[in-house]
This record gives structure tokens, C-alpha cells and sequence, in this order.
């Protein structure tokens, strides 16, 4: 057995940008990944097929794991000989328990590397047009925990805290009202400026301002809620000049994906750049079948067309290849047929630009389109459970075909975090009839709720979405991640 090794990881303060390089590299390489309640989800999308995921965070003041639990697991799954990462929010150092951990590997032998991610001590307030110093007003800060294990607002040096220029309370939400008494009580003026930012970085950041003696009274009517980053001084007061975040029309809401983890990007990325907080359930997996599909020196000759009608059609076609020893070159002459721009983009990365698409991203449109088709002798590289519509269609104008089954849809399980994200979901985006029927399955019974936004990118989606849970609230104009992600913000948009 290799020898294992650890990474204890910061993954910033919330916006999945934020990410070092460093980070990501551990996380793409990963056999296990520990993932903690304030590490975004969209982070998870860098994390390899295969890769156990376990959540070990805290929700509604209950832990999935204690931290010695975690620090058992860390170790446990090490020694196995895997590359574990422990993924923390904001940086692992920085009242992160990072030290806990590391030491927990130093004791039994273990190997391990600590990366540091960008603390919301500092992003946090940089996000609401607060810098942590600033000339002629601050040119120093504190940073303080106001509700950690093993540490209390009572643990804290008071009076260096409000002598400080700037004094940083992390994770002090519940104690806000002690810690501005105890500000007051070593000689902070009550109308010293104090802004609270809650879920810093991320689409949702809400920023609450007031003063060392109000802002306790304000949280509280306002309902605030962990997790908090609250900044006491004048720098605070810089907020309203600098503020520059804008998170786009669909801040604050929750839009799952439900693609498979390879493709998910593209989708997220659309949403994230709307503003949303994307929260990535791939309920399908992909596996590959090369056991029909012809890949050896016949494929030069074999075909006059092939057409694609997926990206998976595509990767299971090219690995098919590879298997074999082969690349692009070993078409020859044969042409290719692309559905839409997702596929196109997919053949392209193999160094083949299509020869032909459909005026539209249709079945139908590329059956009637597709030229040259009397008498030519066409593959068609399917999933499992593709139906035979285009096949009969090309048939009926005088095709050969062959159909090959060259992927399968796999149902993806969801674990318990997954479910609950997605009871909390403004929306739902689905990208094909797999992952509504995937989804239900996955869910196991959870009902979604009735204000979650159903939103399909095409008719057959659309089918399957109203067979799996009774409705379908928007269907993209064109069946297109471009098309899906506006259907949403509509459907979002006259739903809120």
C-alpha cells in the first residue's frame, strides 16, 4: 500500500473565485475530501470521480462529526493509504482548528501540508468596501473569536481590543451583545461605527451597520444569523463610499444543477455569474462501453457520417479510441455531425470542428437537415437509454444506421447534505430526462417543496420532469445552457 498523505486546506471565505491554485490541485488529486458547512459547494465541483466526499460540518447547532471524530477520520483514512483533504472554510489557521488537525497527523507518523486560503477576517469586509486599515484612520487590526470551542468572549484581552484600530469578531453572532459590552465597559465610545457582514463573498452577503451601542439591538431585530464577520472602528464607516459588490438579479437565490460532475461547470458557471448560489447535485454518473463500438483500423472506412448527439456520446467515442491507441486521425474522411454548441465544443477539444449542425439543437431538426443522408452509412454513439426516434427518422430518408450504445446514465446517490440543499433550492435546472428520473430516485421520497422552481431545457426534459414530480414550471426557448439559464432567471424573476 502507497503511503497516505494529508492536506489541510483553506478554502477562502465563500466565493468560489477565491480558491488558491494550491487548493485546487489538492482537491483535483484527493481520494477522500472532509468538507466543512461553510465551504461553498461549487468548490466540490474540483473534486475527481470516485473521490469520497464526507461532510463533517455543523447545521442548526448539531455536528455531523465532533472534532475528534474528524480528526479520527482524517487519520483513519490517511493511514489507508489514501490523499485525503481536510477542506475548511476561510483559512485553517485562522481559528480554523487547522493546528488541532495537523498535530492529530503529526502524532501517528502521518505526512501532511497545510495550504492557506484567504481568511473572511479580511474578504469579508474588503467584499462590503471595508479595508481592515486605511491611512489616517486605521493602520492596525485585531482579530478576535467571539463564540469558539474552547474560547469565549471572556477569553479575550478586552482592553487591547478596544484600544485596537480596528477589532475583527469572527463567528460572534450569538455574543454580540456581551462583546459590545465589553468594548464599552474598557472605554469604547458607544458611537464608534461597527458594520456586521453576513455570508461575505458570496451572492447572499448581507451587511448590517450601526454602532458599538446599537448594533446588538439591530442584529437582533433584524434576525441575524451565523455566519457573521463583524468590524469595529471608523474603517466601518468606509463602507457606504466603497461599497462595489453587485451580485447580479439572482442574489440570495439557491439554483441546484443537476448534471453530472464532469459537465456541471459550464451551468454553474452561468448561474454563478447571475448571482446565484449554485449548489451541484450530479445525480448521474457516466460509464463508458467500448465493447460494441467499433475502434480499430475499419473506422477510416467504416462510415460516411457520424453524428453526435451528446457530449458523453463524444468522450465514450474518443476513449473508445484511445483504447485502442488511436486519435482524430484515424477518421480519414469521414464527416462528423454535431447537435448543438456543447457537443460541438466537445469535438472540438479532440481537434475536430464539425462538418454540420442542425439549425436548431433538436432531434428532429438534425434528422430533416443532416445532408447527404440517401444511401450514407451513419453511427450513432447513444447512452442506453436513448430511444430510437432518430435513428427511424434517418431511416426513413434512405440512411444505414448504427446504432451503438456507448455510455450508460448511472444513478448518483446524494448524501444527506446534498438532500438538504436541495429542500432549500429557489430552483431546479434540469439538463435531460436522466436527471429528473435520477433525481427522484436519489431523493428517496423527499418531497421538493412547492415554491422550488422547476425548470426544464426542452420538451423530452420537460416530460420526464412532469413524471417525476408533477410539474414543470419553465422550459428553456432553446435546448441550451445559454437558454436554461435564462429560463431560470425568468421563472425566478415573476416567482419571487
Amino acid at each position: 500500500m502507497s503511503a497516505g498523505h494529508a492536506w489541510i486546506v483553506g478554502a477562502g471565505p465563500g466565493d468560489p473565485g477565491l480558491i488558491t491554485v494550491a487548493a485546487v490541485r489538492a482537491i483535483e488529486q484527493a481520494d477522500a475530501v472532509l468538507y466543512d458547512a461553510l465551504v461553498n459547494p461549487a468548490l466540490l465541483r474540483y473534486v475527481r470521480p470516485g473521490a469520497e466526499l464526507v461532510f463533517v460540518g455543523k447545521r442548526s447547532g448539531k455536528h455531523a462529526m465532533s472534532q475528534a471524530e474528524i480528526e479520527a477520520l482524517l487519520v483513519k483514512l490517511t493511514l489507508e493509504g489514501k490523499r485525503v483533504v481536510r477542506l475548511k472554510g476561510g483559512d485553517p489557521f485562522v481559528f480554523g482548528r487547522g493546528g488541532e488537525e495537523a498535530l492529530a497527523c503529526r502524532r501517528v507518523g502521518i505526512g501532511y501540508t497545510i495550504i492557506p486560503g484567504i481568511t473572511s477576517a479580511i474578504a469579508g469586509p474588503a467584499y462590503a468596501g471595508i479595508p481592515v486599515t486605511h491611512r489616517g484612520v486605521a493602520s492596525n487590526f485585531m482579530v478576535v473569536t467571539g463564540n469558539d470551542q474552547g474560547d469565549s468572549p471572556s477569553s479575550v484581552d478586552w482592553d487591547a481590543a478596544a484600544r485596537a484600530d480596528t477589532l475583527i469578531i469572527l463567528m460572534g453572532v450569538s455574543s454580540l451583545p456581551d462583546c459590545m459590552t465589553r468594548l464599552m465597559a474598557e472605554g469604547a465610545p458607544a458611537s464608534r461605527p461597527v458594520a456586521c457582514v453576513r455570508w461575505g463573498t458570496r451572492p447572499d452577503q448581507e451587511v448590517l451597520r450601526g454602532t458599538v451601542g446599537t448594533i446588538a439591538d439591530l442584529s437582533r431585530e433584524r434576525g441575524l444569523e451565523s455566519p457573521v464577520v463583524t468590524v469595529v472602528g471608523d474603517v466601518a464607516d468606509l463602507s457606504e463610499q466603497l461599497a462595489w459588490f453587485e451580485p447580479g438579479p439572482l442574489a440570495g437565490k439557491r439554483v441546484v444543477v443537476t448534471r453530472a460532475r464532469a459537465q456541471s461547470s459550464e451551468l454553474a458557471a452561468r448561474f454563478e455569474a447571475l448571482g446565484a448560489f449554485v449548489v451541484e447535485a450530479p445525480v448521474i454518473g457516466i460509464s463508458h462501453r467500448h465493447d460494441d463500438l467499433v475502434a480499430d483500423e475499419r473506422v477510416a472506412s467504416r462510415w460516411d457520417w457520424i453524428v453526435f448527439t451528446s457530449a458523453n456520446g463524444v468522450e465514450a467515442f474518443f476513449a473508445a479510441l484511445r483504447a485502442t491507441g488511436r486519435d482524430s486521425r484515424a477518421l480519414g474522411t469521414t464527416q462528423v455531425a454535431v447537435i448543438g454548441d456543447a457537443t460541438r465544443a466537445a469535438l472540438s477539444a479532440h481537434g475536430i470542428e464539425a462538418d454540420f449542425s442542425p439549425s436548431r439543437a433538436t432531434s428532429e431538426c438534425l434528422a430533416a437537415e443532416l445532408p447527404r443522408i440517401a444511401g450514407a452509412r451513419v453511427l450513432l454513439p447513444v447512452s442506453a437509454l436513448t430511444d430510437d426516434r432518430l435513428a427511424d427518422a434517418l431511416r426513413k430518408r434512405g440512411g444505414l444506421i448504427e446504432q451503438v450504445t456507448a455510455y450508460e446514465n448511472l444513478l448518483e446517490p446524494l448524501d444527506d447534505e446534498r438532500k438538504r440543499a436541495i429542500a432549500e433550492a429557489h430552483a431546479i435546472a434540469f439538463t435531460s430526462a436522466s436527471t429528473a428520473r435520477n433525481l427522484r430516485e436519489a431523493l428517496d421520497g423527499q418531497p421538493l417543496s412547492a415554491g422550488t422552481k422547476l425548470v426544464s431545457i426542452g420538451p423530452q426534459t420537460s416530460t420526464a420532469v412532469r413524471e417525476a414530480f408533477g410539474r414543470v414550471d419553465a422550459e428553456a426557448a432553446e435546448p441550451s445552457i445559454e437558454s436554461l439559464a435564462a429560463a431560470t432567471q425568468e421563472a425566478l424573476a415573476w416567482g419571487s
